[in-house]
Order: C-alpha cells, then structure tokens, then sequence
C-alpha cells in the first residue's frame, strides 16, 4: 500500500510538472508574451501549482489517512491543469502553431480554476487540519457545495465568446442555454462564508494544539490577502499593460503559495513554533525597522543643515547618525516590545509586572507566613492553576 501511494504521488507530481512546463514554454514562445498581462499572471500561478502540489503530496506520503494531503494535490493539479491549456492555447491561437479548431479546444480544460478556486473556498476549509468535518451537522453543506461545483464548471465552460481574448475566435462549447448555469458560481462565493464559519467554529471548539495550527493557516491567508491588497493598489497606479504592472501582477499571483506552505507546516510539524511567537516578533521588528529608519534620516538632514556652513562633506553626519541609531537600538527594541506587549499581549504584560513588583518585595521580606500568602498570589495571578500549594523543607531534612 505504501509503494502504490507513493507511485501515485509521484504520478501526480510529474503530470503536474509536464503541464506547467507545458505552459512555461508556450508564454516564451509567444510573440510579446512579457508585455501581456494574462501571461503574467498565468506565469505566477507556476509558484502556486508548485507549492499546492509539493505540500499536497509530501503529507499524502507522511499522513496517507489525511485528505487534506490530496485535497491540495488536486487542487495544484487543477490548477496545472489550467496554467498548461491556457498558455498553450494562447500559443497556439497567437502564433498560428496549429489550426484554431484546435487552439480554441485546447483552451476547454483552463475552465478547471472554476473547480480548484471553489475547493479552496469550502472543501479546504471545512476540513481543516486532520481532513474530517466540523461535525456530522455539516455534511449536507459539504455536499451542496459539490453540487454547486459541478453545476458552475458547466455553465462556465460553457460560456460563449472569445477563446483567451484572441479576436476572431469561439468557444467550441459555448451554449446559449446552458452560459446561465455560471450563476452557481456567484452562489459559491457566497458558501465560502460557511467554510469560513466552519473554520471560526472549529477553533473555539479545538484543542490548544489545533488552534494553533489553526493560527498558521489563517496567517499564510492573512500574508496572501495583504500582498493582494497592497499590489492591486500598485497595480492601478502603475497600469496593468506595463511592465511594472505586470511584475505587481505576477507578485500578487504568486503571493497565494503562502496558503498551502502554511498549511504543510500546521499539518506536519507536531511541535509548532508558535504564531503568537511570530506575530510578536514581526510587530516589535518592524516597528524598531521603521522608527530607526526615520531617525537615521531625521538625523541626517538635521546635522547636514547644521554642517552645512562647516563643511560640505556629509560623511560626518552619516557617520553620526550611525553612531546615534546603533546606540538607540537597545532602548529602542525594549519601550517597542513593551509598548506591543502592553497594547497586544496584555495578559503576559500584566504578568511580567506582576514578577517584578513580587521580585522587589522579596529582596525585604522575612517572614516566611507572608512569603507563602505572598507567593501563592502571584503564582495564582500569572498562573492562574487550579491549586496552589507551597513546600518548605525544614532544617532537620
């Protein structure tokens, strides 16, 4: 069983790299194909493909009982699957490589983003992280969800009109009466709110474990979500049929690969590093990053002005400035973890304070009754155990 799972995984994996091959060489092949924005984006998608396919399938090896492994080979297969029509037919219909009958049935399969998109919005996040549902409750959920699937990838390969924007072009399986079946589509964007609530509820009802790895999966979402936001708004002020534009597209695009890398690292590592931990960190360093920054600049300008009638060589203030961020950035990084404890991570603020005064007052007590009742407080505030009880061993032991 094992050596058919692995040759299956490896199957999946070459099919998935022979398409985006596939695809990688038809966009070089293609007549201004850097200047075209869907190969930009189709382009970055490679990244995508890549990382849903390799975590998919190294937790299909590791944890074989885990649908989750497959569930994202499937999608990165899918997802290789429209990389590889797409640029393909885009090829094919630019150039003149092959008859347009062909070119437009070639581009058929690139309707499969319809299947890996909606599988990412329900599926994915319905079983999230050990591959079972919620609870029973929410079984007939997962199977509308297939149904819209199904019925969305109908209307929408079936949708009349050009062939990958190249003029003079059909689909081959456009239909009149069956274009208006794309609606369901419009009704799985809306279900990907209960794959979102399946996921909040999972949460508060999850272990300490889960929840963690539940943090590591909303993260890689969170990262793709801010670099889709702060590229879209580059990309209206660059232009979309630029060069710049297209780069901002193809670092958007590939900015999805976060989802699946963090969803390998919650499902496979047993010991996570905490996301608190990085969530800290990331706070506290790009804040002590921005503030030194400002102050290096400030304190630049401010000694060139000053200087600036002794002599004209900045190098004196550049080196001051130095001098003044390297010995800020001590007192620096301590009032910014101080300031993010005290304003994010209240709880752990609260404690530490708590140690300290319990840490001056024990320098001058003596009395062992009050050390006890002291003592016992502070453990029971920091702590807050279920019991508390102190053991002095006596002089005779």
């Amino acid at each position: 069983m094992s050596g058919r799972r692995q040759r299956l995984v490896v199957a999946l994996w070459a099919t998935t790299g022979v398409l985006v091959a596939v695809g990688i060489a038809a966009a070089v092949a293609t007549p201004h194909a850097l200047s075209n924005t869907d190969a930009w984006s189709a382009l970055s998608f490679a990244f995508v493909v890549v990382a849903f396919s390799g975590v998919g399938g190294v937790i299909a090896l590791r944890q074989p009982e885990n649908p989750i492994g497959w569930l994202l080979s499937a999608i990165g297969l899918l997802f290789a699957v429209v990389v590889g029509s797409s640029l393909a037919s885009t090829w094919a219909l630019e150039t003149g490589s092959l008859s347009r009958t062909a070119g437009d049935w070639i581009s058929v399969p690139s309707s499969a983003w319809v299947v890996a998109l909606s599988l990412i919005g329900t599926q994915l996040p319905l079983r999230l992280p050990d591959g079972k549902l919620p609870s029973p409750r929410w079984r007939w959920f997962s199977r509308v969800t297939l149904v819209l699937i199904a019925v969305a990838l109908v209307g929408m390969t079936a949708q009349p009109g050009r062939v990958e924007d190249v003029a003079g072009t059909t689909n081959p399986l456009g239909s009149e009466s069956l274009k208006y079946l794309g609606g369901a589509f419009l009704l799985l964007i809306v279900s990907f709110v209960g794959g979102i609530a399946a996921l909040v509820i999972r949460y508060r009802r999850s272990s300490a474990h889960d929840r963690v790895q539940l943090r590591w999966v909303a993260s890689g979402g969170a990262v793709f979500l801010v670099v889709y936001v702060v590229t879209l708004q580059l990309n209206s002020i660059l232009g979309e049929h630029t060069t710049a534009g297209n780069a901002v597209t193809f670092v958007s695009q590939a900015a999805f690969a976060a989802l699946p890398v963090a969803i390998g690292y919650a499902v496979l590592r047993h010991r996570l590093y905490d996301i608190d931990v990085v969530v800290n960190r990331t706070l506290v360093y790009a804040g002590l990053t921005a503030t030194l920054a400002l102050i290096y600049l400030g304190t630049v300008l401010l000694l060139q002005l000053a200087l600036s009638g002794v002599t004209s060589d900045n190098g004196l203030a550049v080196a001051a400035s130095t001098l003044a961020v390297a010995a800020l950035f001590r007192p620096a990084r301590a009032r910014i973890q101080n300031g993010v404890d005290r304003r994010f991570y209240r709880s752990k603020y609260d404690a530490a304070r708590t140690l300290e005064a319990f840490s001056a007052r024990l320098r001058d007590e003596v009395d062992l009754a009050a050390l006890n009742s002291e003592l016992s407080s502070v453990v029971r505030e920091t702590l807050q155990p279920a019991h508390v009880s102190l053991w002095l061993r006596s002089a005779e032991q």
